[in-house]
């Protein structure tokens, strides 16, 4: 068996990018290919099912019904509420957590807004860091055609000139466990390289 290089009872993996980027693609993909090992897999995502989540959705038709400092507090306690009630529980019982959006996507497309970026992060310090962080990176142009290909319109928070903003902020985090991967790749070379970096957490002698 594999030996873990981390401490905790489980493992959490956060997916985050622009919109566009294909996380939720890519969550799937590797879920699959955890299951197949059997590993016991949980996927989540952000914003939850909530009261909270379900307010933060009806912002995406009209993100002016509140300020962004309420904004920020619909993803806040959101957020906990995830921890609390899904995430640290997973963690608990050994499992693996994958999960779409966490608090860097609030940290950037809040910063975007007009907020504080640093003090954002510091606001989630609550939440578990995770062990890896998969940060899909993309042209904010590529991403907003990706977008409108689907066949429906960009929302408040995927204009072209919000996701330029929001770009440049993922480019400014820097922690050790943040693994940028060029998402623009087809999508079975980008589901290599995260199974690479999934195996970077192992000890490299056990891998």
């Amino acid at each position: 068996m594999r030996k873990r290089k981390v401490s905790r009872k489980g493992l959490l993996i956060a997916f985050e990018g622009i919109d566009g980027t294909g996380k939720s693609t890519q969550i799937k993909l590797l879920a699959d290919w955890l299951r197949a090992q059997g590993e016991d897999v949980l996927e989540t995502r952000e914003p939850t099912d909530s009261a909270y989540g379900r307010r933060i959705r009806e912002l995406y038709v009209n993100r002016g019904a509140c300020t962004p400092e309420e904004e920020l507090e619909l993803f806040i306690e959101d957020r906990k509420l995830h921890v609390k009630e899904l995430i640290r529980p997973a963690l608990n019982a050994g499992r693996i957590v994958l999960t779409d959006r966490y608090y860097y996507s609030t940290a950037a497309y809040q910063g975007a807004n007009g907020l504080d970026a640093k003090q954002i992060l510091q606001r989630n310090r609550f939440a578990p860091q995770p062990n890896l962080v998969i940060l899909l990176t993309m042209p904010p142009e590529l991403s907003a055609e990706r977008i409108s290909s689907r066949g429906g319109q960009l929302n408040a928070f995927e204009q072209l000139d919000a996701l330029r903003r929001v770009s440049e902020l993922f480019a400014s985090f820097s922690d050790p466990w943040l693994r940028r991967i060029d998402a623009s790749q087809p999508v079975s070379s980008v589901q290599e390289q995260i199974r690479h970096a999934w195996r970077d957490l192992f000890s490299p002698e056990e891998s």
